[in-house]
């Protein structure tokens, strides 16, 4: 499942490019269509001006979904917290790979200690009675890399260290040779929901056995025992912590950003009506972006987009109850 994120990554690229699908605000919510929708929700700067209506521009593959990263452990029963002097020692990587390694995926670039017996608490002491390496070997095999390095897509495109230009340029040479653009895009559409699907429901599965923990305030999140003791925390009332987080048990929504956003119909319709939102859906925007490009909605999702709702033309909204 460890490779499933990163592939998920690279087909979301091109369904965003081939479809033309996916819309950014000023602010921080996200539309899948060829237009913006009219609802007005806008939270961002000076949005009272514009009667909370959103300014749109084209959006990318980090709009539609957001996997945070946590601290990778080298040794998550002896050594479960990262201290606030060790943050630039320890590299970070993305919370979902994390958890895939604590769980038993094996990384050379991430290397993790693997017991054959158990480790004992004694009067509030962790006693290992397997050898334990140098803490100074485990620090030569970590590496500070960033995981952006790490994915590369199935194309051979690698996603980091190319401009947006390059990128297309790159992404579309690889399409004319590898698919027909017309009869692939729905089957990309459905590998990729399958995909999300089967990786959302392994990391819940995962996540029964292995905790992660969540900030109470912010987004950060990290797969361990215990939360990270790095003061980096900038949300509400964080001088009265000194810029610690305030831990708590992480759900699958806090491991993977699905970053919801309403759901349209029709294309070819006029934009969303801020006078019938109520009759309007909500779903990630990875199931909303593979059922406009012609994936199969999910049985789980069909009560979110809220399909047995019939939605009235925007005259006729007086006359409704």
């Amino acid at each position: 499942m460890h490779f499933g994120w990163a592939k998920d990554l690279t087909i979301i690229c091109l369904l965003i490019y081939l479809a033309k699908l996916g819309l950014l605000r000023f602010c921080f919510e996200v539309h899948i269509g060829h237009v913006g929708h009219e609802i007005r929700t806008c939270t961002g700067e000076k949005s009272g001006f514009r009667s909370a209506t959103h300014i749109w521009r084209k959006g990318s593959v980090q709009d539609v979904v957001f996997f945070p990263k946590c601290y990778h452990l080298y040794d998550r029963a002896v050594k479960p917290r990262v201290g606030h002097d060790e943050k630039h020692d320890i590299p970070r990587i993305p919370a979902i790979l994390e958890l895939c390694i604590q769980a038993g995926v094996d990384l050379e670039k991430y290397p993790t200690k693997r017991r054959t017996k158990p480790v004992y608490n004694i009067e509030g002491r962790i006693v290992d009675f397997e050898s334990v390496k140098e803490m100074n070997e485990v620090k030569t095999g970590l590496s500070t890399r960033s995981s952006d390095n790490f994915v590369k897509s199935d194309f051979g495109i690698e996603l980091e260290g190319t401009s947006k230009s390059s990128f297309l340029r790159k992404l579309s040479n690889t399409l004319d040779q590898q698919y027909e653009v017309d009869t692939e895009v729905r089957q990309l559409s459905i590998q990729t929901l399958d995909s999300w699907l089967e990786m959302v429901s392994g990391a819940k599965k995962i996540m029964e056995k292995y905790m992660v923990q969540t900030c109470g305030y912010c987004p950060e999140v990290q797969v361990g025992p215990k939360g990270h003791k790095v003061r980096m925390c900038r949300a509400s009332k964080h001088q009265s912590r000194n810029g610690l987080h305030a831990w708590q048990e992480a759900m699958i929504d806090d491991l993977v950003g699905p970053n919801y956003v309403w759901h349209v119909r029709d294309l070819e319709a006029p934009p969303l009506d801020n006078k019938l939102k109520r009759y309007y859906g909500k779903v990630p925007a990875v199931v909303e972006l593979c059922v406009q490009a012609g994936a199969p909605i999910p049985d789980q999702y069909r009560s979110m987009m809220r399909l047995d709702v019939v939605c009235p033309d925007s005259d006729e909204v007086d006359l409704v109850a």
